[in-house]
């Protein structure tokens, strides 16, 4: 078999305002690399050992259409689909979110009927809009014939209330969690969480968009129209056999005949170039990578540049302008575009996983109706204080593979008591060494407090990777230090987690349990 090599990883330059920082970027523009990120094909099979392969035999076909432009082989357009905003029922203090997760048919392939899952509908969920210092209640329905749970990924809430594994709940209940909205300005999303069945839940469509706003002066010089000049992009890569089966785990992703779609706010992008109208000179884009584990990288297909004002947790120091926006699964990153002119957007994918997506495509043509005149981008965005981590708790965590089972610390998450526990007490600052013992493709993700990049395999981090993440990612044989505050929400009996948010590792027990007690 020939031998197939993973994308480079991404790069960084200086940020600030007006500065410009080199990411990750196609064949062909500015790239430089941090290196430990190709490898050969042995490391791009994740969790597959060379029995596997060989067993596959002529069914298996790493990276079909591998490098296939589809950026200049569009024939169709229709227009972007904006997700509903959820409108909530405010009574006294307290913002009730009603969703139902539920089972439903919808086109992955075009001219093809699959089953499905969404929340209030077939496929994907609405949006919802939460505002720091409120208090919201959110009643749940469990309409899929199997148990499920609703995490809110990335919020800071009571481990309770997280919507881990701990949280799930059985077909025909109602789980009604409730909370204060802690968190600053940010994107977040809600998607299942259940021991086994995250990535079958996820891929076939239970995710949707949190929007949290706050009354900071930041905010109030962004864009905020939603739907108008603030727009959610949700990217999933997926995979489907002709048949429109849809495939989340490694038998199905090793079958024959797969397709790789990939979706924009659920429609299929492979050969439709979307098409939005801006009505105001100044969107603003969220954009999330929902898919189950590849990689999805957002460019201008002009090569001009992206004024990015926000990461997963939050908004930058100031806008910063970069070529690129990469995004490991789980992860979200916002940007601005002043409009005088069309632009078009494209998406990059890359396999994340034993196979996957891979190409460029034409996503979203933007057509520039707006006749307003914006204020200034604004300089400052947010203050960012740097830990400084000499007194900080040193931990190591170990992302290993036995075969096909994916641990953490030694151990496969692929149930409560077999999980690796992490204990810390509430008010402690430590500093984690991410270490990836495998030459597979990881995202880290860590549940309950965001975490500043202290270095990336062996380098300081510079431009947006000075903000605030609580999904990063760890390239085969790489590592990462990340810093944290655990700040409060204590609990002795409810666990918050931190996995790989590569959906199939997840669900082959690369996940561990954090407990934060009172100290």
């Amino acid at each position: 078999m020939a031998d197939i090599t993973e994308p480079e990883g991404r790069t960084s330059g200086t940020g600030g305002t007006g500065a410009k920082q080199t990411r990750h970027t196609k064949a062909g523009r500015t790239s430089g690399g941090r290196g430990m990120h190709r490898r050969g094909f042995l490391g791009g099979i994740t969790g597959v050992g060379l029995g596997a392969v060989a067993g596959a035999g002529g069914a298996f076909s790493l990276l079909t259409e591998a490098g296939r432009n589809r950026a200049s082989a569009a024939t169709g357009t229709a227009t972007l689909t904006v997700p509903d905003l959820l409108e909530g029922t405010t009574s006294g203090t307290t913002t009730t979110f009603t969703l139902e997760a539920r089972t439903g048919t919808a086109e992955i392939l075009s001219g093809v009927t699959s089953d499905t899952m969404g929340y209030n509908q077939s496929f994907l969920g609405p949006t919802m809009r939460w505002t720091k210092g409120d208090t919201v209640l959110l009643d749940i329905t469990n309409s899929l014939g199997e148990d499920t749970t609703v995490h809110f990924h990335g919020a800071h809430v009571p481990a309770k209330t997280d919507g881990g594994p701990q949280a799930a709940f059985a077909d025909g209940e109602t789980w009604s969690p409730t909370f204060e909205v802690k968190d600053d300005a940010k994107t977040l999303w809600y998607h299942p969480h259940a021991l086994g069945t995250t990535a079958k839940q996820a891929v076939h469509g239970l995710a949707g968009m949190i929007i949290v706003e706050d009354d900071s002066t930041a905010a109030s010089n962004l864009p905020s129209g939603y739907g108008t000049d603030d727009i959610p992009l949700i990217f999933q890569s997926l995979a489907s056999d002709s048949g429109g089966d849809l495939k989340y785990n490694l038998t199905g992703y090793l079958s024959s005949g797969l397709s790789f779609p990939l979706l924009l706010n659920g429609t299929n992008v492979d050969d439709t170039t979307l098409t939005f109208t801006a009505t105001k000179t100044r969107t603003r884009f969220r954009c999330l990578n929902a898919s189950p584990s590849d990689i999805i990288t957002i460019q201008r297909s002009d090569g001009g540049t992206l004024h990015q004002i926000a990461t997963d947790q939050g908004y930058l120091t100031a806008p910063t302008e970069v070529d690129s926006i990469r995004l490991v699964a789980g992860a979200r990153a916002e940007f601005v575009l002043d409009l005088s002119d069309a632009v078009t957007l494209q998406a990059v994918v890359t396999t994340g996983w034993v196979r996957g997506g891979s190409g460029t495509y034409d996503v979203l043509a933007i057509t520039a109706s707006g006749t307003d005149t914006p204020a200034d981008l604004p300089s400052s965005l947010n203050t960012i204080e740097r830990y400084d981590t000499g007194d900080f708790t040193a931990r190591t965590i170990t992302l290993g593979q036995s075969g096909t089972t994916m641990t953490i610390n030694g151990s496969a998450g692929t149930s409560m008591s077999s999980m690796a526990m992490i204990s810390t007490t509430l008010g402690a600052k430590e500093i984690w060494t991410i270490r990836n013992s495998t030459q597979l493709e990881h995202s880290f993700h860590l549940h309950d407090v965001p975490y500043q990049l202290v270095s990336v395999n062996g380098e300081d981090p510079t431009g947006v990777d000075l903000g605030w993440f609580d999904t990063y990612e760890v390239v085969g044989g790489g590592s990462i230090e990340i810093a944290m505050e655990f700040t409060d929400f204590a609990d002795d009996t409810y666990m918050y987690m931190l996995h790989c948010h590569l959906l199939q590792h997840e669900d082959e027990g690369m996940m561990a349990s954090l407990m934060v007690t009172e100290s």
